[in-house]
C-alpha cells in the first residue's frame, strides 16, 4: 500500500471538504503517520473515514474529525492542553504539535502504555500520560487553556469548565445516541461561558462518562 499517496488523498478528499483550512493542520495530517497509531491489523485503514475499533472498546475517532477538533480550538504555542481520553495517541500527538504541553489522560492503562510507545516513536516529548478519571479534569495541573475530550459524554461535567483559564477553550461532543453535538465552549468571564455547536455526530461514550438523568413515570 502506498501510505503516502493514501495520506494525501485523506487530507485532500475528506478533511480539507470539511471545512478543515488551517494550514497548519493539514501539514501535521500529512507529517504524522497516522497508521503508526493504529493496531498492525488495521493499518490499510488508517486513512479511511470512519471510526476505528480500540482494544478497550473505544473508538479511534475519524480523521477529519480529529483535524477539525484541532483547527476549532485555535491552539497556540504557549497553550496548556488537557486531554481526556488518550485513546491511540494520535490526537495527542496533533495538540502536542501546536500548543506547548499536553496532559493526557485515560481511564485504562493498557491505553496509556500503548499510546506512550506511539508518541515516543514519533518523537512527541511535550506530554504528560496518566492513568486517572479524566471527568474529574486534572485539579493538581489546572488550569488550563485547553481541554479536549477525545469521546462523547451525554452530559458535561462541571469541574471541567472551571478548570479552564479565562479565554480558554473546550471541546466535547455531548449528547447521546443517536444524536450527538460537537461543541466548544469559551470561558469568557470567571462565571461566563458561550458554546458553539460546531457539528452534530454520534461516537462512542467515554469510559466512566457521567450518565444523563432518566426520567420515568
Amino acid at each position: 500500500m502506498d501510505f503516502e499517496k493514501a495520506r494525501f488523498n485523506m487530507v485532500e478528499q475528506q478533511i480539507r471538504p470539511w471545512e478543515v483550512l488551517d494550514q497548519r493542520v493539514l501539514d501535521l495530517m500529512l507529517q504524522i503517520k497516522r497508521e503508526d497509531f493504529v493496531p498492525a491489523e488495521q493499518r490499510a485503514l488508517a486513512f479511511v473515514d470512519m471510526e476505528l475499533p480500540l482494544a478497550n472498546g473505544a473508538v479511534m475517532l475519524a480523521p477529519k474529525v480529529e483535524a477539525r477538533i484541532a483547527q476549532e480550538l485555535n491552539l497556540r504555542p504557549e497553550d496548556r492542553i488537557l486531554e481526556i481520553g488518550t485513546g491511540n495517541g494520535y490526537l495527542t500527538a496533533l495538540l502536542a504539535s501546536l500548543g506547548q504541553h499536553v496532559y493526557s489522560v485515560d481511564i485504562d492503562d493498557n491505553m496509556i502504555e500503548s499510546a506512550r510507545t506511539k508518541l515516543a516513536h514519533a518523537g512527541i516529548r511535550n506530554i504528560s500520560l496518566k492513568v486517572a478519571d479524566g471527568m474529574q479534569g486534572l485539579p493538581d495541573q489546572a488550569p488550563f487553556d485547553v481541554i479536549v475530550l477525545g469521546g462523547s459524554v451525554p452530559v458535561l461535567p462541571e469541574a471541567l469548565k472551571q478548570q479552564l483559564t479565562v479565554g480558554g477553550r473546550l471541546f466535547a461532543i455531548i449528547g447521546e445516541a443517536p444524536l450527538m453535538e460537537a461543541k466548544l465552549i469559551v470561558r469568557e468571564s470567571e462565571q461566563g461561558w458561550r458554546e458553539t455547536v460546531v457539528f452534530e455526530t454520534c461516537t462512542g461514550a467515554l469510559q466512566a462518562a457521567p450518565q444523563s438523568e432518566k426520567f420515568t413515570f
